[in-house]
């Protein structure tokens, strides 16, 4: 890259991210991304499994380190022990993107009720975020090489804003949405050593979106201004300028990364 953005980004190389829920999807997208900006890379998975394996393969194929941290944010999580061996790594981490998410939309937690679906997405999504972000938060304060160089990157819902109907609605928007206020909050309390940002994702393409019926194809593309679905690297490329120092005024914000969502006349 030649550009002033392109270099900004070029300088992440030899750094250190995180990326929790990387074994398929948004996370696996962002991880890789990373990896081919040169920074060393920690992966997450609840369990062993070969999806996460893979990822692993393809990160080392880019000539860059990466490593595997096991642990199921549902079964009694030891946060301590997981920073604990983030940290070690490589002596620091650099870039911490809380990723991982429950899926309540496929498999065996599709048949589960409202209110298990609830406690998964809750455990899952806001207590992982609000627990790791304030561990490895202070670590990076206290480990700062300058104002704004550590980043913890969180994962909204850009329907949270405006709500959605039924019980997907009712549940994204009240855990995506604790997310989306949470990073206020913690870009409050880590700055101006950590910048912290929420990206907003809309239709992505993930797993879910694979086996999507025509309805929901048809609604992903209607409710876009760019008539189509996202992508996982749609997010990454966004992650990974929020990370550069190109983002380095940019912290406490949520950023919808949606094609801009279309207002439909009623």
């Amino acid at each position: 890259m030649n550009s002033d953005l392109g270099a900004s980004i070029d300088s992440l190389a030899g750094k250190t991210a995180m990326v929790t829920g990387s074994s398929s999807g948004i996370g696996r997208a962002i991880a890789i991304s990373f990896a081919q900006q040169g920074v060393n890379t920690l992966i997450h998975c609840r369990r062993e499994s070969d999806k996460i394996r893979e990822v692993q393969a393809e990160i080392l194929n880019l000539g860059v380190d990466c490593q595997i941290i096991f642990q199921d944010f549902l079964e009694a999580p030891d946060w301590d022990a997981m920073i604990a061996r983030a940290w070690d790594w490589k002596g620091g981490v650099d870039f911490w993107i809380n990723n991982a998410g429950g899926d309540v939309l496929t498999g065996s937690p599709s048949e589960k009720s409202l209110e298990e679906k609830l406690n998964l997405l809750w455990q899952v999504d806001v207590n992982a975020t609000l627990m790791l972000s304030r561990r490895a938060g202070s670590k990076m304060r206290k480990n700062s090489n300058g104002a704004g160089q550590s980043v913890i990157l969180n994962m909204g819902w850009d329907q949270a804003a405006q709500g959605m109907e039924g019980d997907s609605g009712e549940l994204f928007s009240t855990t995506k949405g604790a997310i989306m206020a949470m990073t206020k909050s913690l870009a409050q309390s880590l700055s101006p050593e950590v910048r912290v940002n929420c990206v907003a994702p809309g239709w992505i393409k993930t797993e879910w979106g694979e086996q999507a019926s025509d309805y929901w194809s048809h609604r992903a593309t209607q409710d876009s201004l760019m008539q189509r679905w996202g992508t996982p690297k749609d997010i990454a490329d966004v992650a990974l300028f929020l990370c550069s120092p190109a983002a380095s005024f940019i912290s406490g914000q949520i950023i919808p990364v949606n094609g801009g969502f279309k207002n439909h006349a009623h």
